[in-house]
């Protein structure tokens, strides 16, 4: 039997693609990390990963052993999910959503645990592709993505619509927002803004604007985490789009301007979970919450 430990080390490797991140999410060392590659290579047999720098790359043996290790973990998940008692307030729910989501879903999720102790919830921002992935690999149950997928594979639920805003410092609150003046500022990027770029030129109905091309603008900054992406416009650099919610959590919206389009630009957002997969009865009392806090 292989080792379940070189395993779980080995698809963390593969997912993150780096041996010090591997090691850092894993609380390891990084001879720790190949330590445990090693002997699941030398127990398989065939050498399961190509070395690039600190980098990796999966061999046909390794795409073997990384697709039975995933299937390991989700009958394991599956199982303790049958033998345990199906109570509505009880055991770990596993959802993700986008980045400015999880702002608003987060504290909600809190207020929940403290109704119920012992309902926690496994909260992961991630874009939508991700989010997809995830799902049918069974290491997340539900989640909210901004478009309707394939009904071959998923169940999906339509919850609501979030408008998206042009974000500007405030001093150009008595600017006409031109692409030129847009060009001139500089894209604030983050994972979803082409995405959110796109959207927003496409349905703004601005005719300064809607010719747009979401790759054509200079970088003035770039940054993943979320609650920092508005803190360059606040202090007068850049542009960006984001969601009202990302916006609203924002401690200091008074030194932003947004935007008012000749259209409001509506995202749709999409409750989705794995086709014929029946969840536990506590997911509808998270649903519910999510419901609550959204519509």
């Amino acid at each position: 039997m292989l080792n379940p430990l070189w395993l779980n080390t080995f698809c963390t490797l593969v997912d993150v693609g780096h041996f010090t991140q591997t090691a850092e999410q894993l609380y390891m060392t990084q001879p720790g990390v190949s330590q445990h590659i090693k002997k699941l290579e030398n127990a398989c047999g065939y050498d399961l990963l190509k070395r690039e720098g600190k980098s990796v790359e999966l061999t046909e043996q390794g795409r073997l052993v990384y697709d039975f290790a995933r299937q390991q973990q989700c009958n394991t998940a599956n199982l303790i999910e049958t033998l345990s008692f199906d109570d509505p307030h009880k055991g770990l729910c596993k959802l993700s959503c986008s980045g400015a989501l999880a702002l608003s879903l987060y504290p909600e999720c809190i207020d929940l645990q403290k109704t119920y102790p012992n309902l926690t919830t496994s909260l992961e921002a991630a874009p939508n592709h991700k989010i997809l992935e995830d799902i049918q690999r069974g290491t997340i149950d539900i989640g909210i993505v901004t478009h309707n997928p394939t009904p071959s594979l998923f169940r999906s639920e339509e919850l609501t619509e979030e408008p998206l805003c042009l974000v500007l410092p405030k001093g150009d609150q008595n600017t006409t927002i031109t692409l030129e003046v847009l060009m001139s500022r500089g894209l604030i990027k983050h994972p979803d803004a082409e995405h959110y770029l796109s959207l927003y030129f496409d349905h703004c109905k601005d005719g300064a604007l809607e010719k747009g091309n979401a790759n054509g603008f200079p970088i003035a900054s770039y940054i993943n985490q979320l609650s920092q992406i508005l803190l360059p416009i606040a202090q007068g650099i850049g542009f960006t789009v984001l969601p009202q919610s990302a916006i609203d959590a924002f401690p200091d919206k008074d030194k932003l301007y947004i935007h008012t389009p000749t259209e409001l630009v509506m995202e749709r957002l999409f409750l989705v979970q794995k086709r014929n997969r029946e969840l536990p009865k506590r997911y509808q009392t998270l649903i519910k919450k999510i419901k609550e806090t959204l519509i």
